[in-house]
């Protein structure tokens, strides 16, 4: 990480420690004021940003965002090097103090409306990957929507460019590799089924149409 980045996160982390605590998770109040700090990468409406690395994340469920924090802040998720926007999400967890700033700022951003972020990735032959997407299906579900009991979350209305990028490292390695985080173990698993970077992109332009 860039020493200009560095300098940005623990700005932010020491700002964080400012902020005032025992507003009930449920109180969107507080997840909105934590969430201010998030914003600068993942826009004021959750809608994301290529160029800084950070995806749409409007509207995701609440116990998913809880879980990617936690793994984050857990040192689960983003310490590997070349897990480049990982290792900027890593210290920004470890700015949310306990387990009610994660429920806090989780339950404001699920409650934000899905972006619909605009298509990026280019070379995508859906028709293609719709053969591909039938195996993710069986946990994402046939729409994408996502299963909570199968700790699956929502692909529609995500950004085609971080799918993309997320099946890249879970087949490289960068993800998954961790055998505590047992979810994306499993994820890298299905990402290897993807034959090579066609195939990554086909399935994610299958994606792309869910939902529309």
């Amino acid at each position: 990480m860039k020493a200009t980045q560095q300098f940005v996160c623990a700005a932010v982390a020491a700002s964080l420690f400012a902020l005032p605590t025992g507003a009930p998770a449920q109180d969107n109040r507080r997840g909105e004021v934590l969430f201010d700090l998030c914003t600068q990468c993942h826009g004021t409406a959750g809608e994301g940003m290529s160029l800084a690395l950070a995806p749409t994340i409007a509207g995701l469920g609440q116990w998913y965002l809880e879980s990617q924090l936690k793994a984050f802040k857990g040192g689960l998720r983003g310490l590997h090097a070349e897990d480049t926007g990982g290792l900027r999400m890593y210290p920004m967890s470890l700015s949310l103090r306990n387990d009610e700033d994660i429920e806090a700022v989780a339950a404001y951003v699920a409650s934000l409306p899905r972006a619909n972020p605009p298509a990026e990735l280019e070379g995508g032959d859906a028709t293609k990957g719709a053969a591909s997407y039938a195996t993710c299906a069986a946990c994402h579900g046939p729409d994408g929507a996502g299963n909570k009991q199968l700790n699956s979350p929502a692909l529609v209305g995500g950004s085609d460019w971080y799918l993309y990028e997320q099946l890249k490292k879970f087949k490289a390695g960068v993800r998954g590799g961790n055998p505590k985080n047992q979810n994306a173990v499993m994820m890298r698993g299905m990402a290897m089924s993807l034959a090579d970077d066609q195939a990554m992109r086909d399935v994610v332009a299958h994606i792309m149409t869910l939902g529309n």
